[in-house]
């Protein structure tokens, strides 16, 4: 145990000697980030190849997308997640213009856990009346005639939401409060709800923890929490009257639709006749002015290298993780807001499109 220690010891001085990017890391080569669990994995994954590639060391602490917003109005943080585009007002940020730059598209399921893992298909009604608690067993007769199933298990339907304020809550409720009077009247859409029935959890982690812990509960988690737990998940029936489940191909069609550049990009209760109806964009948001709390250029720029590498090279490993890519037109907008990025008024990035890219 003693060699294996020393030998540990002389290799890692070599490294600190020989500038090992593991070992030799520089204020300016460390970006720090937080926010939006729905596409923590998606960036974990890129932010490690970009350590391996670029000697950059990304850390990113999933903590939902109010709480990571709040930590980038603070400058605590180079960057913010956020499954909705936040504006200057909800920064308290209104001397510094905030940029929103889209990284990838995903879903939300509806996830379940029912005896005998049925593959159940759902309507917007039938989720409205579940989470608003009108619809208590899961031997109800609507969720029986939807599914065209005879007997249904009769338990109890336990309800589990996010108690963080959550871009994945947004983007769920959005669905909801479009395709449902009564929740918009009711419930509305937001990053948080005051939920009248149910359990609550933390981070799309916790939410599927909790699915899976309690036999009758149904919740709603970014799709790859969902893939990843062994959950079983729903079919959602759209606005063309199909019931669909999300996948990288109906989460891909949800997005084919025209976009108007500086828009919300909405894509819930999608018209795509083979889109899942709850997908949404996820965003990474950041300081337009780069030149603020003792921040060198060189960070600034290793920051929105870092953002271009995600909206351009990253986009193909999205699918791996059962995201989709982002929409050529999106990407393309993307890369524009990053080349109006500055440092003390010079700009920080080419931009691609720009430069003919």
């Amino acid at each position: 145990m003693v060699l294996c220690r020393f030998l540990f010891l002389i290799f890692s001085l070599y490294a600190l000697l020989a500038g090992n990017s593991t070992f030799s890391t520089s204020v300016a080569s460390e970006l720090s980030g937080a926010g939006a669990t729905f596409p923590q994995p998606f960036y974990e994954m890129l932010f490690s190849m970009y350590q391996r590639q670029h000697a950059v060391k990304v850390r990113y602490d999933g903590v939902g997308s109010g709480e990571g917003l709040q930590l980038l109005a603070k400058r605590s943080v180079d960057f913010a997640g956020t499954d909705k585009i936040m504006g200057q007002d909800a920064l308290n940020a209104a001397s510094d213009t905030v940029l929103n730059i889209p990284t990838c598209v995903g879903a939300v399921a509806v996830v379940y856990n029912v005896p005998g893992n049925p593959n159940l298909r759902f309507t917007s009604d039938i989720i409205t009346d579940i989470f608003l608690g009108r619809i208590k067993r899961w031997s109800d007769p609507r969720i029986m005639a939807v599914n065209e199933r005879g007997a249904m298990p009769e338990i109890p339907i336990t309800v589990v939401y996010r108690i963080d304020a959550s871009g994945t809550t947004f983007i769920f409720s959005d669905y909801l409060a479009k395709t449902s009077k009564e929740w918009s009247d009711r419930m509305g859409r937001g990053t948080s709800l005051q939920w009248p029935t149910g359990q609550g959890a933390r981070g799309n982690p916790g939410v599927a923890g909790l699915v899976r812990q309690i036999p009758g509960s149904i919740g709603y988690v970014e799709i790859v929490y969902a893939i990843g737990n062994k959950m079983t998940f729903g079919a959602v029936k759209n606005k063309a009257e199909r019931f669909i489940t999300p996948t990288v191909k109906s989460v891909t069609a949800a997005a084919s639709i025209d976009l108007a550049p500086g828009g919300d990009y909405s894509l819930t209760d999608t018209p795509v006749p083979d889109g899942y109806p709850i997908s949404g964009f996820t965003w990474i948001a950041l300081y337009r002015e780069q030149n603020y709390g003792g921040r060198t250029r060189d960070k600034a720029e290793n920051l929105i290298n870092l953002v271009s590498f995600i909206i351009h090279e990253g986009q193909k490993h999205a699918p791996s993780l059962h995201y989709a890519p982002l929409p050529k037109n999106v990407r393309r907008n993307g890369d524009v807001l990053l080349g109006t990025v500055t440092h003390g008024g010079a700009p920080v990035y080419k931009s691609r499109e720009t430069a003919g890219k």
